[in-house]
């Protein structure tokens, strides 16, 4: 028999150390792909002739015009001073990137798969630990010069160091990028990193850096920009309109991911400052779309001639995915939101059912989960075996009736003055400490409970009054402050607020986002959506095994375990959804038959002939 060496660690160690380095030194095998998927495959082949919700055969050629609400200063939404200031249609999830572009493209017929756009082909290895990318030769800026890796890595280290969350912050995650060839580069990870880093930075913007001065970038501008993507910027009224016209000699205007897209010749974007000069607008014909969100008005404010005539046509969609949560967002970093007792009082105390009724004529439904309707929503459906094993370091952090799949909104009798609901909120008012005196709600030291909800239009002062009502007999005194757009953008960027309606919409593929939104990291960054400033280890954790899960069973299992850490955070008032998209357009432009999984596509609509 052999004989064991004398210092069995110190040989393990070296043994360990032997094959670690030649697991180094042996060639990484991965393959060129034209997409790639969060979870399993691109279901698109490599020799797709286009994205199934666009029309390959859509006319080319004449005009749509939107109108939106708000004002704009800026045509860089790369900084945080411009980031909700910027001109629509830029850089915009709506109207599509009309003048810079991505690396890859996002398919919106998949939960989270993109294709190549500026870039051909990319690789990666199987734990996603790098991705590297192979730049389209025939790729150009709207001046002619073709786009370069050098191209990429000055946008990264320009976001890195001036740009705005989270292309700022995706940067930190980067051990070091490295060029490969005349047109690849490969982006190692750090540490930091998870699986859906190497997607993310497929939808990183991409800038030329011989247009660009990156002493000044960081500044607001109305200087058209040079970019890669289908429009050209032609005029800027500011605060007013941005006209953008098609560039004839657009690169990408041939490839399978674009077929369908971006047909309109001429297209411009309207700014009003109240919603119904808006409304107005719309129905004598200045623009062209109008998504209608208030179940009211579409039953009643479509009463025009074009609509009777047939000029305006009012649309439904039917999205496959989740409904995405409204409601009132507590800033929990002041008191008394800190303690989450108040916060599910003041829950307990908004009369849905009355509401929905009196103001809406029952057309909504109450949103109970943060991914509501879809397989991702933890709402009546009990912790798996995998969620509760994700769960376990947290005890504390899911309520029991939302881990036994029990818990379900509050529910009124409708009449707007419901005692049995009105004496949930006060028994947990107490167990916070509070009491009535002389009709006031106090804490332990006398002070009232007193908070102001700041609005910026006139369906969210109707739902604050009706919130307003019910919380008077509590004895607790809100106050309702309407803001201009300015002031509700600046005040929402740096968190003055006390109560504040958001929406938070959802996807089928939540990942890095979610830190934007609920992580602690982003509590206190300004400009981040975590409104209610959650700084929540379980969360914190439950965002990560959702980044990392390998496969869609895991996924799952880690978005709902995070869906029941936010609700039973009563981190807001959850209030209502509706199942369609609602959308009123003039007959002059049209839409494919097939939607989108996501709904309906503004890239992908055209002009009547």
């Amino acid at each position: 028999m052999a004989k064991r060496p004398k210092n069995r660690k110190l040989f393990q160690a070296a043994a360990g150390i032997l094959i670690l380095s030649f697991a180094a030194i042996q060639p990484v095998h991965s393959e060129p792909m034209h997409g790639i998927a969060m979870h399993g495959k691109p279901a698109m082949p490599a020799d797709f002739a286009h994205l199934p919700y666009a029309n390959p055969n859509a006319p080319k050629g004449g005009k749509i015009t939107y109108g939106v609400r708000g004002t704009f200063d800026s045509l860089n939404p790369f900084v945080i001073k411009s980031m909700r200031t910027t001109a629509r249609g830029i850089w915009d999830p709506a109207f599509g990137n009309l003048v810079y572009e991505t690396l890859l493209f996002r398919s919106r017929d998949e939960p989270f798969t993109m294709y190549g756009l500026l870039a051909e082909t990319l690789e990666t290895d199987d734990n996603r630990t790098w991705v590297e990318f192979h730049l389209r030769k025939e790729a150009r800026w709207s001046d002619g010069k073709p786009v370069t890796v050098d191209d990429v890595l000055f946008t990264f280290d320009l976001l890195k160091e001036k740009g705005r969350p989270p292309y700022s912050s995706r940067m930190r995650k980067v051990e070091r990028i490295e060029p490969k060839g005349e047109r690849g580069f490969r982006i190692v990870f750090n540490d930091q990193a998870d699986r859906e880093l190497a997607l993310l930075f497929g939808l990183m913007p991409i800038l030329p850096k011989h247009a660009i001065d990156p002493e000044t970038f960081q500044n607001s501008t109305l200087k058209p920009p040079i970019g890669s993507g289908p429009y050209l910027v032609t005029e800027v009224k500011p605060g007013e309109s941005i006209s953008y016209k098609k560039n004839p000699d657009w690169w990408a205007k041939d490839l399978p991911v674009m077929r369908g897209f971006f047909n309109f010749a001429e297209i411009e974007v309207e700014y009003y400052r109240a919603a119904n000069a808006q409304f107005e607008a719309f129905k004598k014909g200045l623009f062209d779309i109008y998504p209608e969100g208030n179940p009211a008005k579409w039953r009643q404010a479509y009463d025009f001639p074009a609509v009777s005539d047939g000029r305006v046509i009012k649309d439904t969609f039917i999205a496959g995915t989740p409904t995405g949560m409204l409601g009132f967002v507590f800033n929990t970093r002041r008191p008394p939101f800190d303690n989450i007792a108040v916060r599910k009082a003041l829950a307990l105390a908004f009369d849905f059912e009355w509401t929905n009724q009196n103001l809406f004529f029952g057309a909504y439904q109450r949103t109970g989960s943060y991914f509501h309707g879809s397989e991702l929503s933890a709402l009546g459906r009990p912790a798996s075996e995998a969620e509760k094993a994700l769960l376990a370091p947290f005890p504390d952090a899911v309520s029991s009736d939302v881990m036994d799949g029990t818990y379900q909104p509050p529910k009124t009798d409708g009449s707007g003055r419901d005692r049995k609901a009105l004496r949930a909120a006060l028994r947990e008012l107490k167990s916070a400490g509070f009491s009535l005196k002389d009709g006031k709600m106090v804490d332990p030291s006398g002070q009232p409970l007193a908070f102001e909800v700041m609005i910026a239009s006139q369906e969210q002062e109707r739902l604050s009054t009706a919130w307003q009502r019910t919380l008077a007999p509590l004895g607790i005194e809100v106050t309702i402050r309407t803001t201009d757009d300015a002031q509700f953008q600046q005040r929402s960027n740096s968190f003055d607020f006390d109560v504040i309606m958001k929406k938070f919409s959802a996807s089928l593929s939540p990942g890095a986002e979610q830190i934007f939104r609920w992580g602690s990291q982003s509590q206190n960054l300004e400009g981040s959506f975590n409104f209610a400033g959650v700084a929540n280890p379980a969360i914190d954790a439950m965002i990560d095994a959702m980044l990392n899960a390998r496969d869609r069973d895991a996924f799952v299992a880690a978005v709902r375990a995070y869906d029941r850490v936010l609700i039973s955070g009563h981190y807001l008032v959850p209030l209502y959804h509706l199942k369609e998209q609602r959308l009123a357009r003039w007959s002059r432009v049209e839409h494919p038959e097939k939607s989108s999984l996501y709904g309906y596509q503004l890239p992908v609509w055209w002009a009547k002939k």
